[in-house]
């Protein structure tokens, strides 16, 4: 079987995709610093989306493992974790940028993961509602001992990935994170490309 090409996703730039129950999603960190926000809602039902407070509860600690799922707002499995190359770290805390937020820093006119998510989704004809809290692949964000949270770079290699299944027919969009003032992305603060495949269900991201 030949593996599905990778589609590279620019640096600061969205996407979105549909993806059938039982198809997966690979997510590559070409440079090992760049951090992916990630959405998904039920195909049939926008309301129903991805929930990371749901997800937390349902896996009793801050990120699912190898094996685990993401949950909905309706507590139903939309994403599990296959495969994971990468330490292991990342964030459901944290929402996504915005124009506000950056109106914040002082950079108005930044592109932000709010805005990548709703052209990803307009892109495939889809009114865009307001943006769930992400799914922050590859992002560093320690809870300190008082309970501050830090915002420090990946902890990724080159290469790492990782790839989620669906279950349900569910819409996916991706940003490729603009931020270039905290070190979101890499101590550098540089955003850079990534790149992403859709596996079919009989392929599995393994092959």
């Amino acid at each position: 079987m030949t593996e599905p090409q990778l589609t590279t996703l620019a640096a600061c730039t969205g996407t979105a995709m549909r993806l059938a129950k039982d198809e997966s999603l690979k997510i590559v960190n070409i440079h090992g610093t760049q951090v992916v926000d990630c959405w998904a809602f039920n195909a049939d039902d926008l309301e129903e989306w991805m929930s990371m407070p749901h997800t937390r509860n349902a896996c009793r600690k801050l990120t699912p493992a190898i094996g685990e799922s993401f949950v909905t707002t309706l507590r139903r499995s939309i994403l599990t974790l296959d495969e994971d190359t990468s330490p292991g770290v990342h964030d459901t805390l944290i929402p996504c940028c915005d124009a506000a937020r950056y109106k914040e820093l002082g950079c108005e006119g930044h592109a932000n993961c709010a805005d990548n998510m709703a052209y990803g989704l307009k892109e495939l004809g889809i009114d865009p509602p307001p943006p769930p809290a992400p799914l922050n692949i590859f992002m560093n964000i320690p809870v300190g001992p008082t309970g501050r949270l830090e915002i420090v770079p990946p902890v990724c290699e080159p290469g790492d990935y990782v790839v989620l299944r669906a279950e349900m027919d569910c819409i996916i969009a991706l940003s490729a994170c603009p931020h270039d003032i905290f070190p979101v992305n890499g101590a550098a603060a540089t955003p850079r490309d990534v790149a992403y495949a859709v596996y079919p269900a009989w392929v599995g991201g393994a092959d």
